[in-house]
């Protein structure tokens, strides 16, 4: 009798695993992504934006360690009152730059904005592609295999990338 129930449980559990394994889809995001020549100019956009905004910052922090070195250079012949309004200009001029560049890339900042704005659109295409094609493909988990480092091993059989690439073209 044990026997028969540890059979019929083995029996029961393979069953179950074996229809959870046609139950799993694994994707490349990463390589949907880059699939998508949308995705590809608004990504450079976003670099090149980023690289305007950094070079701004960059000059601009030129400019105070300009100041404090011409500062320093004139220090002794400067009176007390002279030195304070001087030191007041750096600190102050040094103030706003770090709220620009909190302005531009802070949580909230510019270019956070802009990569929303330019970014969001295609995210959303291609998740609703990944739903529709799991929906109607009977697939009730999708692995995204670019993003999760606890995927040991997959099955390249699994991989539905293509396919899914294949739909947003």
């Amino acid at each position: 009798m044990k026997k028969l129930i540890i059979a019929a449980a083995l029996i029961i559990a393979t069953a179950f695993t074996a229809s959870a394994q046609n139950n799993v889809m694994v994707l490349n995001t990463e390589t949907i992504f880059k699939s998508i020549q949308a995705y590809n100019d608004a990504m450079t956009s976003l670099d090149n934006l980023g690289q305007q905004y950094q070079q701004q910052v960059d000059d601009a922090f030129a400019e105070v360690e300009q100041m404090f070195n011409e500062y320093q250079n004139q220090k002794a012949y400067l009176s007390q009152a002279t030195r304070t309004q001087r030191e007041d200009a750096i600190i102050n001029r040094e103030k706003e730059i770090n709220a620009f560049q909190e302005q531009i890339f802070g949580q909230d900042g510019e270019l956070l904005k802009r990569r929303i704005e330019l970014i969001k659109p295609i995210q959303d295409k291609v998740f609703q592609t990944i739903n529709s094609y799991a929906e109607s493909n009977g697939y009730q988990i999708v692995l995204d295999i670019s993003q999760n480092p606890t995927i040991l091993y997959y099955a390249p059989s699994s991989d539905r990338t293509q396919d899914i690439i294949s739909l947003l073209n």
